[in-house]
């Protein structure tokens, strides 16, 4: 399921006029997962702050660990080592839907609701709410089968959002779109983002969709997943929204793949 919800820290209040304190923070954090006969490094000395209502992409190459960094930040698993600070609630999004077949549009995103235990004369208010949000009102009596991709991960972030969720942990939400229906989710993401104020870490291997969407984009090298590099998107000179064909997103996107091809190059020498 893509329900997850965890609340391990109060955020402190702002003082003054100082910076407010990252959502997410990493000091040294490693996975390696262990069997009988293997031990496999997932991800090794990651050292990472993520600010409050930033966008934050994460990309490398398969196998990098991305999943496995998303699964301890929604606290799915522990690290092996290192210390892991998580402010909030977070709400996990997996590249599959996950939607219920049985169940309504409605009944699909109200289930969070139900699992938060929110009253039922305030759930119908809510869901209205989500689906006007993700432009989905018409098709609230609908099931998962007569909607289409797009529409489905539109559901599933409906839901995502019920859980009231601070932070948007997105594992490759929109890899299994066509290309026109990825761009339309990008603008309605955006969007979202954007009126709720949430913090998103957001998972792809596509590089240009990174610098298509993120603020900060965090290179992994192969594994195991270290920081390579982090492009601080905040530093080019181009406006919101972004359009995946505008030539400062594609001159970033190419920095980015000339790098993570330094780290793909790096890690078949050894």
């Amino acid at each position: 399921m893509t329900l997850v919800e965890s609340s391990r820290k109060t955020a402190p209040a702002p003082s003054g006029s100082r910076p407010e304190p990252p959502v997410i923070s990493l000091d040294a954090v490693s996975k390696v997962y262990r069997s009988r006969r293997t031990i496999v490094p997932a991800l090794d000395a990651i050292s990472l702050c993520v600010p409050r209502h930033g966008f934050t992409c994460i990309v490398g190459a398969s196998g990098c660990g991305k999943s496995t960094l998303l699964n301890l930040l929604a606290g799915l698993d522990d690290p092996t080592a290192g210390s892991l600070d998580v402010v909030g609630r977070t709400g996990l999004m997996f590249q599959e839907s996950a939607l219920f077949p049985w169940l309504t549009v409605t009944a699909n995103v109200e289930l969070a609701l139900k699992l938060r235990k929110v009253p039922r004369a305030d759930r119908r208010a809510r869901v209205d709410e989500l689906l006007e949000l993700v432009h989905l009102t018409e098709f609230a009596d609908k099931r998962p089968h007569e909607l289409s991709g797009g529409m489905r991960q539109r559901v599933a972030l409906a839901r995502t959002l019920a859980q009231d969720a601070d932070i948007l942990l997105m594992d490759e939400p929109f890899g299994s779109l066509d290309a026109m229906t990825r761009d339309v989710m990008h603008d309605e993401l955006e969007s979202i983002w954007q009126r709720t104020g949430a913090t998103i870490v957001f998972v792809t291997h596509n590089v240009r969709e990174a610098a298509r969407l993120g603020d900060r984009m965090v290179l992994l090298s192969s594994r195991p997943g270290r920081v390579a590099q982090i492009f601080d998107v905040g530093d080019v000179d181009f406006a919101r929204p972004r359009r995946i064909e505008d030539r400062a997103v594609s001159e970033l996107a190419a920095d980015v793949t000339g790098a993570l091809r330094k780290e793909v190059a790096r890690h078949g020498r050894r």
